[in-house]
């Protein structure tokens, strides 16, 4: 079952795409706007909807969440989840919104290899109209689309603006987990690897942004729903990785900050 639902911040390149994808691929298609729901939800919690805030963001995420939960009950269907690892490592998701799910088989699949297993399927898997929205899809900037579109109509709130780009996150994550590497030494590698593409300063803020955030959101993954593991770096509470939602992160800040 395809179900798309557009809310404050869904852009029409989004919403065109999730609705080709559906009919292309011969799902079912059901569209749910949620912006009724979660104005009235506003109202009910007292919640100025012109602040364009946590509330204002996770709201939404949340709404969607338990549409798609309870018509899963409905049908007799599961939540297929679509967080990766990435959005796990930096806590990116919504707590008990996409956050949660049935089964999540992107659980360890970081962001930069979700985009090459997506153009591989549009290369290779998928009808022609697929592919093209595919293609477009991975071109498209990645955001959540919670707060409402620029002037233009286009995609303002930028995932990577915020937190930071994937591919430093996702190299950090791995020396981090699969080798246990100290700041330093991240950094040290990270400088050689990217040497081309962003300067020393903008690795050592972004370094710094990834172990603030990584020590801060294990209360996320502590909870997480079941998936598969690939690859050799996981984040599961019930295998690889047991981390107490308290730690504190700031002997490997201190380290980040004396580089």
């Amino acid at each position: 079952m395809g179900i798309t639902m557009p809310g404050f911040g869904t852009t029409g390149r989004t919403y065109n795409n999730a609705m080709t994808l559906m009919e292309s691929l011969g799902v079912s298609i059901m569209e749910i706007n949620i912006s009724d729901a979660v104005t009235r939800h506003f109202r009910d919690i007292g919640h100025d909807a012109s602040v364009h805030d946590t509330t204002y963001e996770n709201s939404q995420a949340r709404e969607r969440t338990q549409l798609l939960m309870d018509l899963s009950n409905k049908h007799g269907g599961m939540v297929v989840g679509t967080g990766d690892l990435s959005e796990l490592a930096l806590g990116w998701c919504t707590y008990n919104g996409d956050h949660i799910s049935m089964y999540g088989v992107n659980v360890s699949i970081p962001k930069t290899l979700i985009r090459h297993l997506v153009k591989y399927v549009a290369q290779s898997g998928v009808d022609e109209t697929s592919a093209k929205t595919l293609l477009d899809i991975i071109d498209t900037p990645i955001s959540p689309e919670l707060t409402p579109a620029g002037e233009d109509g286009e995609i303002a709130q930028k995932t990577e603006d915020l937190v930071g780009p994937y591919e430093l996150h996702d190299f950090f994550l791995f020396y981090c987990l699969r080798y246990g590497f100290r700041p330093g030494k991240i950094y040290y590698l990270a400088k050689i690897a990217f040497r081309s593409v962003y300067g020393e300063e903008v690795i050592r803020h972004w370094l710094r942004n990834f172990y603030r955030r990584f020590f801060s959101q294990q209360f996320k993954r502590s909870c997480l729903p079941d998936g598969p593991k690939v690859g050799s770096v996981s984040l599961s509470p019930r295998g690889d990785w047991r981390m107490p939602s308290d730690a504190m992160a700031s002997d490997w800040i201190a380290e980040v900050e004396a580089l």
